[in-house]
């Protein structure tokens, strides 16, 4: 299969070079000066954010399947290259990864600040904001990566800016000692290390024999192999390989029963790290479904989806049952996600161009609702100073603003029709249930546990008599509603008129349907009496 390399400016390299740059210059700030190490990092978001804008309105839904296409040798000896090149479903996350950035980088202006306490550790302003950066740099670049070793050293890369994000800088709202704290920030940081080390180290294995199979990393090179036949993969050796990739990417989704980090990652990390976990680094793992899974190992697809389908349904079903009995805020939003990661890995492998459209609108709008909800529900815990949800009680009465903002997060959360997650849920529902109609009615359970617990949440922090520890809330400042309100619009805009995206992803999805050779059900019709 041949390629047009692009020969002029090298706008995908540019994409995630900026905030690596911006990450090395933000860490290299006098300790001194942490306001001017936070500005420059929201700055280098925002110019991320607008070359993602440009790749976005560059890329032809029409044209060829991988575009702006970067190719250079990296390690000759090896066939490994440093290849580049964005598909429909890769560009709308690179969309969504640097639109999310400035406003987790916002949401955290404080996050780590100095501690003035008994504990006396300086929390280093500038190496939180660089991490940051640093994260969105390496899951740009996966979304870009052809390769498939480029794709890896990535996929484990990116775990190490995240593991101090998680141990380094906790939630400050913790019952507990500062050493209870600390031990238990250790603890979800070295339990999200391990279990995607796992998945990492079982993945390298799956990729050096995919190497020795193939003869070559890079997915165009394979994919012509296998159209010109020079390519023949034994059946039992390609199921093999495909569950090396298939468990490194659902520990990273997270699918059950690889799930068990999340909560406890998500629970430990700031909301602005949680949004980073949840929202962009896990948009990988599904991700890296389609474009490696699908497209690497079609038959093992096939075979592995009625197994992945009921592991998807366990996921939602699971998840938003644990949901619904938390008393921690961050922990409900965590295991609310593992319900919508189980509708994302559904709508992938029911093999239908509705449920694939869906899971990347999914993946899309899963990550904005989740950030509007968890950075509003930090913003409360940062006032209060708890997770717990029994600590709360009629919050709108005195903070209004927070309490709409908040219920609109979790209006959106539990796919209320008018706002972006509906869209996508609904086509996941439609194309799972035209291949597997029992699937697609026990998958229903979801939504009505959604409502349950979305709305109990509600219920019990915002409404009702006001408790004395909320009495002297203040309402949402400037900052924090730059943050919240353009999510919000976004939720809207996407709800109304998902088209954009739409438009950019389906020709993507024909390309992936077609790797696995699979058509659409037709629709049956009874004939009339």
């Amino acid at each position: 299969m041949s390629q047009v390399v692009n020969a002029g400016f090298p706008l995908l390299t540019a994409t995630a070079a900026v905030p690596a740059a911006g990450a090395v210059l933000t860490a290299a700030v006098p300790a001194a000066r942490r306001t001017a190490a936070k500005w420059l990092a929201l700055l280098v978001s925002l110019v991320t954010l607008v070359l993602a804008a440009v790749v976005f309105v560059r890329f032809e839904p029409g044209g060829d399947r991988y575009q702006l296409v970067e190719s250079h040798a990296w390690i000759k000896d090896f066939g490994v290259r440093y290849e580049l090149g964005v598909d429909g479903i890769g560009v709308a996350l690179i969309a969504l990864t640097a639109l999310l950035i400035p406003f987790i980088v916002l949401a955290g202006w404080h996050d780590a600040d100095p501690l003035e306490t008994s504990s006396k550790r300086w929390r280093p302003t500038q190496g939180f904001f660089a991490l940051i950066l640093m994260v969105e740099a390496m899951v740009i670049l996966s979304f870009e990566a052809t390769d498939v070793f480029l794709f890896y050293i990535l996929f484990e890369a990116m775990l190490i800016p995240m593991y101090f994000l998680i141990g380094g800088f906790g939630d400050r709202a913790h019952s507990g000692t500062d050493e209870n704290a600390a031990a238990q920030r250790s603890y979800a940081a070295v339990k999200f290390l391990l279990y995607n080390l796992v998945g990492g180290l079982i993945m390298l294995a799956a990729v050096i024999g995919l190497y020795v199979v193939a003869g070559d990393f890079s997915l165009t090179e394979i994919a012509a192999a296998r159209a010109n036949g020079s390519l023949e993969m034994a059946t039992s050796t390609e199921r093999w390989l495909f569950l090396g990739f298939f468990f490194a990417f659902a520990v990273k989704a997270p699918l059950w029963p690889l799930h068990t980090w999340l909560p406890n990652a998500m629970g430990e990390a700031t909301a602005p790290v949680a949004v980073l976990i949840t929202a962009v680094v896990d948009k990988v793992g599904t991700f890296a479904m389609l474009r490696f899974c699908l497209g690497l190992f079609p038959e093992a697809s096939k075979w592995a989806t009625p197994a992945i389908v009921a592991l998807a349904l366990v996921s939602i079903v699971y998840g938003a049952l644990l949901a619904v009995g938390q008393r921690d805020i961050k922990r409900l939003v965590a295991y609310a996600s593992i319900s919508h990661f189980g509708f994302i890995i559904m709508g992938i492998f029911a093999m239908t161009s509705q449920g694939q459209s869906g899971a990347t609108l999914y993946m899309v709008n899963h990550g904005i609702s989740t950030a509007a909800l968890m950075l509003v529900a930090g913003f409360l815990i940062s006032r209060r100073g708890s997770r717990l949800i029994a600590d709360y009680g009629g919050v709108q009465k005195v903070a209004p603003v927070l309490a709409g903002t908040f219920l609109i997060g979790g209006l959106a959360t539990l796919s209320l029709p008018g706002l972006a997650p509906f869209v996508s849920e609904f086509l996941v529902l439609v194309g799972t249930f035209s291949r597997y109609p029992v699937a697609g009615i026990v998958a229903t359970t979801g939504i009505v546990l959604a409502a349950l617990y979305v709305l109990v949440l509600y219920q019990r922090t915002m409404t009702g008599p006001v408790k004395e520890e909320v009495r002297g809330l203040p309402d949402l400042r400037v900052r924090e509603l730059a943050v919240v309100a353009p999510l919000i619009a976004v939720l809207i805009f996407l709800g109304v008129f998902p088209k954009p995206l739409t438009d950019v992803v389906n020709p993507a999805v024909q390309h992936t349907m077609s790797d696995v050779q699979q058509k659409d059900p037709s629709p049956e019709v009874e004939a009339a009496k």
